[in-house]
């Protein structure tokens, strides 16, 4: 009985990415909170200038998680159909 090398490299690079999203999600939650608190405490402007530079901030990084969740979805796709085509 001969060792199916390909089954095993294919099954070590198979990845389960829903608890990746689920611990960015989280991992971006708690970031933004920390970051809010501490520039609220520690920020010499005033609260309009805050709030302005808190907004920019939590657009940039909604826009890194999209992309991100956007890759992750991608990979998820390719991994799919290498599996059917047995590749």
């Amino acid at each position: 009985m001969a060792y199916d090398f390909d089954f095993r490299r294919r099954l070590l690079n198979r990845h389960d990415d829903s608890n990746e999203i689920i611990y960015l999600l989280a991992g971006v939650g708690l970031g933004a909170i920390i970051g809010a608190a501490a520039g609220l405490l520690f920020a010499p402007k005033s609260g309009e200038d805050l709030r302005g530079d808190l907004e920019d901030r939590f657009k940039e990084l909604k826009g890194k998680t999209d992309e991100w969740i956007t890759e992750q979805k991608a990979k998820h796709a390719i991994d799919d159909a290498a599996d059917e085509l047995g590749v």
